[in-house]
């Protein structure tokens, strides 16, 4: 299995409850494709996940 670093929200909270992980990537299951992204963009409504809305 490969590992990938992953920023995760552990609780519900301001940004201090995000935190940067080293998680396992399970690979694709059948009909399924994996995709490798350099970046990915965080929007307004993730803000609203962390806070629990």
């Amino acid at each position: 299995m490969q590992k990938i670093k992953a920023i995760r929200i552990e609780k519900t909270g301001g940004p201090e409850t995000m935190a940067l992980r080293e998680v396992e990537l399970g690979g694709p299951k059948p009909g399924e494709v994996q995709v490798r992204a350099k970046a990915i963009g965080i929007n307004f409504i993730d803000t609203y996940h962390r806070s629990g809305l």
